[in-house]
């Protein structure tokens, strides 16, 4: 089974079905987003949407209420689709932490999700993610999906590093191959047992290859559609493996065997 480890709601959902359908992917972890820039239709409604996303990793307009509308279009596509999405939850970080844990326990093991994320802390403040790591695991190490690429820096790579070897029972996903930074996380993903490297939005096939040689059964094919595309980010792994277990693990195996559908 191929498995999108990255993507999330398009609008419409139909074109995010057919660019899985070109990959020739089976299933996508989905996340809810507040930033729609499959919607733009030109250069300044493109800015629209991407401040959106800007002030999203800046960690504004963080609110539980901020949230609703973007939840919301994920229920609708993951109960339209059940057979192609896995849906992840997001949650704030800036709320007190039995408030964090009463969210995860409603929004996202109340409603059938399979994990957290993709969460989103600001600069240097990777450290907001402990009280979502801890209630993780009460419910049994969900798996906690968190923002690699910029404005995430190598500091917070580090600390993310220290929050894994503090809850090891909690599978925590580096995405974005850790952006510009991505020798760092290879190194750390490396050298913590609990810890997983998505491998979207790389800058250069260098990274694929070498986070792929060093870490081979904890990297995983993601796309981080609609800002990826499905087709080239598989493509970009097949590049750079061969046909076999390793390439099986990486488009899919070691996902589906962690979300318990394999």
């Amino acid at each position: 089974m191929i498995i999108d480890a990255h993507s999330h709601v398009h609008d419409p959902v139909g074109r995010h079905l057919a660019d899985l359908d070109a990959a020739g992917v089976d299933r996508a972890v989905l996340f809810a987003t507040r930033p729609h820039p499959e919607r733009a239709v030109d250069l300044a409604s493109l800015r629209r949407e991407m401040s959106a996303l800007d002030t999203a990793l800046a960690g504004r307009a963080a609110s539980v209420d901020g949230y609703r509308a973007a939840w919301q279009e994920l229920h609708e596509a993951l109960a339209a689709h059940p057979d192609r999405f896995i849906g992840f939850g997001s949650v704030p970080l800036d709320l007190p932490a039995a408030d964090t844990a009463a969210l995860i326990d409603r929004e996202v093991v109340g409603r059938g999700l399979r994990g957290i994320g993709e969460l989103t802390p600001p600069p240097g403040q990777a450290a907001r993610l402990e009280p979502v790591l801890r209630a993780a695991q009460d419910h049994g190490g969900l798996p906690v999906v968190v923002h690699g690429f910029a404005p995430t820096t190598a500091a917070d790579l580090r600390t993310l590093s220290q929050l894994a070897a503090r809850y090891p029972a909690v599978p925590l996903v580096v995405s974005q191959l850790g952006g510009l930074n991505w020798m760092d996380a290879i190194e750390l993903v490396r050298d913590t047992p609990s810890m997983y490297l998505e491998l979207s939005t790389a800058n250069i096939i260098f990274a694929v290859r070498m986070a792929i040689q060093e870490i081979p059964e904890r990297t995983l094919f993601g796309s981080d559609a609609p800002y990826g595309d499905p087709v080239l980010a598989r493509a970009a792994v097949e590049r750079v493996t061969r046909p076999g277990e390793v390439r099986d693990r990486v488009l899919g195996g070691t996902l589906g065997r962690l979300l318990g559908i394999l």
